[in-house]
């Protein structure tokens, strides 16, 4: 089994997807720490360096090793959706999409200065909406589990389980 968390940022794709891998005793992959690790620099970093397009090239480089693994829980960037041949590779697995409020990003963005497409913006509200807009049809278009947003990690990890049946 492999199951893939997809998702807007700040949406809890990593917390939930440590927190599903311990309770199912599955290797646990995050696509953004894993393209951290091997580039030896932050994504803001990268984007900042190198821009989105180099980004993505390593997002998708990423996604085509872990997606090979077997029974692992997968959490990915929010912008991985965007590139055909990722959206190809999702089909390798369980797609469930957190889907969570422009309200709920704000609030756990805040104060967060790792978030790439948020820096030097005025009005991240009207960014994340327009985020949104592109790639919340994307995420839908993807998923075969939907999560709506939930009060805490772990009621979104039980209601996964129970959608995958087990």
């Amino acid at each position: 089994m492999r199951v893939i968390i997809i998702g807007p940022m700040a949406s809890g794709k990593s917390v939930v997807g440590k927190k599903l891998s311990k309770k199912l005793k599955m290797s646990f992959y995050d696509t953004d720490k894993e393209i951290e690790e091997a580039a030896g620099a932050s994504i803001a970093w990268i984007f900042d360096v190198e821009g989105e397009k180099k980004f993505r090239d390593r997002e998708y480089k990423i996604l085509s090793k872990v997606i090979e693994m077997e029974n692992c829980i997968i959490s990915t960037g929010g912008g991985i959706i965007l590139e055909e041949k990722n959206r190809k590779l999702l089909e390798k697995g369980t797609v469930v999409y957190l889907k969570t409020s422009i309200q709920s990003q704000l609030e756990r963005t805040m104060n967060d200065k790792e978030r790439p497409l948020l820096q030097g913006n005025i009005n991240k509200e009207e960014t994340l909406r327009k985020i949104a807009s592109e790639r919340n049809p994307i995420y839908e278009a993807l998923t075969d589990i939907t999560i709506q947003e939930t009060n805490t990690p772990d009621e979104s990890v039980n209601i996964i389980i129970k959608e995958l049946n087990l």
